[in-house]
C-alpha cells in the first residue's frame, strides 16, 4: 500500500512524547502495529509507555530488550517488543513473533529495522529524532488505510487539526 500523508511536530519534554503516545494508545484497535524507530535515547521507550497508559495499563512499561517481548493487559492486550539486541536476519519466527503481530492486541515494536521481511504492509512508523536536550521531532507515516485514519484522528485529537 501506497504512504499516506505523514504528520511532523515537535515534543519540548518527556513528559509531552508520553502524552503523545497516551493519545495515540487511546485511540489503538486490535491488530494495529506502531514501529518505534529512532537512536538510543529518542523516546522510544518513553512513547512506547504513553502508548501503554493510552490504553489503561496502570503496571510500569520498561523496555524489554532482556526479554524481546512483554506482555500488558489494558483496553486490548499490548505486546511491546525490542529488537535491539537481535542482529539482522535473526530468526524471529521462533520466538513466535507472528503470533503477536496477527493476534487480539495491538503492537509497539521498537526497533522494527531487524524483523523488516516479517512486519505486516499496514502499519504506522513513528520516527523520533533528538533535537535537543529535551526536544524531539517525531515523524507519524502511515502506511495503510487503517493506519492513515488513525492518523488522522490523532492529528484531530492530540494537535487540534
Amino acid at each position: 500500500m501506497a504512504t499516506q500523508d505523514t504528520l511532523d511536530f515537535i515534543s519540548h519534554s518527556a513528559r509531552q512524547t508520553g502524552q503523545f503516545g497516551a493519545q495515540l494508545g487511546g485511540l489503538l484497535a486490535p491488530g494495529d502495529l506502531i514501529l518505534l524507530d529512532g537512536s538510543v535515547g529518542a523516546g522510544k521507550t518513553t512513547m512506547a509507555q504513553g502508548i501503554a497508559r493510552g490504553l489503561g495499563i496502570g503496571e510500569p512499561v520498561i523496555s524489554p530488550s532482556f526479554t524481546i517481548v512483554r506482555e500488558y493487559v489494558g483496553r486490548l492486550p499490548l505486546y511491546h517488543i525490542d529488537l535491539y539486541r537481535l542482529a539482522p536476519g535473526s530468526a524471529l519466527e521462533s520466538i513466535g513473533i507472528e503470533d503477536y503481530l496477527y493476534g487480539d492486541g495491538a503492537v509497539v515494536i521498537e526497533w522494527p529495522d531487524r524483523a523488516d521481511a516479517l512486519l505486516p504492509a499496514e502499519h504506522l512508523q513513528v520516527r523520533l529524532r533528538v533535537t535537543g536536550d529535551t526536544q524531539r521531532s517525531i515523524r507519524m507515516v502511515p502506511v495503510g488505510t487503517r493506519t492513515g485514519q488513525l492518523l488522522e484522528e490523532f492529528r484531530r485529537q492530540a494537535l487540534g487539526g
